[in-house]
């Protein structure tokens, strides 16, 4: 069984937060003695992440991912607990751990914005002492992934935010890491760039094999690239598994969608086949009791007969399962 890229154990980091009153008395106060409480950003989690995995990293804002990430690129010391990358202790930052592997935040820039990001990577290559052929070869191929063209020539400044998000993965790989921790990569970005952000990631995992770790608020990034996810929230760690388990474990419903002949739905009681989630036009949602689903199912059909024009079975949508855990709370993992 290979080693874990990534070993955390009880990893936990709180910070200690100014508490504020209401009031010009208790501003003059705070000026001669101030109260400090204990926020648990990150309360002891424990995972593990295998070579080659892509993971996705789920919580809300405020939930600890970044604070997470910060640790494990050494960049935040932790409060208690242990955690190993590729062997090393990250916040101790040695030289050789942090050549080999990078984190990239979306929407933080890396790049010098009045000169051309091929400039940065020169800089770049001479701090990760890369050699004249290795740093041609990678550039290579990220250009050619990255569909850089022009793009490497032109200020920063002068860049769209779609462009600039793709020569910053160019600045975050240029030393071939190991490990990646991205954290929002596609944020704000239009769909279309979204997308073309994702084909790169999951081919450059393919070519490279590298370990990602990967946070995002948009489910489709994580859907398309991640068969294994983290859930979050609080601090604490709710899920670790299968993305499609996800669904399995919190959501004990599916979908039960029917389109009717002439879009007319008209006079007829959906409510003894399931819970009505939508109804519009002669096309009605129903969640009905996963385990019942084919009942259900063939009695809704039995039912209504030809007048049946489209009938589907789904699981619930990736984000309302999410939603689930977030609002529930509960410790669901696998």
């Amino acid at each position: 069984m290979a080693q874990s890229i990534v070993e955390v154990r009880e990893l936990r980091k709180t910070f200690k937060v100014h508490e504020r009153e209401a009031g010009l008395g208790a501003t003059v106060r705070g000026v001669f003695k101030r109260r400090f409480k204990d926020v648990n950003a990150v309360a002891g989690i424990t995972f593990r992440i295998d070579p080659g995995e892509v993971v996705g990293f789920l919580g809300p804002n405020g939930a600890g991912k970044t604070t997470t990430l910060k640790m494990l690129s050494g960049l935040l010391n932790p409060t208690a607990g242990e955690a190993r990358v590729l062997g090393y202790v990250p916040w101790r930052r040695e030289n050789a751990y942090l050549r080999r592997m990078t984190l990239l935040i979306g929407n933080r820039s890396q790049l010098q914005w009045d000169i051309p990001a091929a400039d940065s990577l020169l800089v770049l290559k001479e701090i990760y002492g890369l050699t004249d052929d290795r740093y041609r070869r990678t550039l290579g191929e990220l250009t050619e992934l990255l569909a850089l063209g022009e793009l490497l020539h032109k200020p920063v400044r002068n860049l769209s935010l779609g462009e600039r998000m793709k020569v910053e993965f160019a600045a975050g790989l240029i030393q071939s890491p190991e490990v990646a921790f991205l954290d929002e990569p596609t944020i704000g970005l239009d769909v279309s760039m979204q997308s073309r952000i994702r084909q790169f990631v999951s081919e450059y995992n393919r070519r490279s094999g590298a370990t990602i770790l990967l946070t995002s608020h948009y489910m489709d990034d994580v859907v398309a690239l991640c068969k294994r996810v983290l859930v979050i929230h609080h601090g604490k760690l709710l899920y670790d598994g299968a993305l499609s388990g996800l669904a399995d474990r919190l959501a004990p419903y599916k979908r039960l969608v029917a389109t009717l002949r002439g879009g007319n739905a008209d006079g007829i009681d959906f409510s003894s086949f399931g819970e009505v989630a939508s109804r519009e036009e002669g096309k009605v949602t129903l969640h009905v009791p996963r385990e019942g689903a084919a009942e259900r199912t063939a009695a809704l059909v039995r039912a209504l007969g030809d007048r049946i024009e489209d009938l589907s079975v789904e699981d619930p949508p990736i984000e309302d399962v999410i939603d689930r855990v977030f609002t529930s709370g509960a410790e669901v993992m696998a």
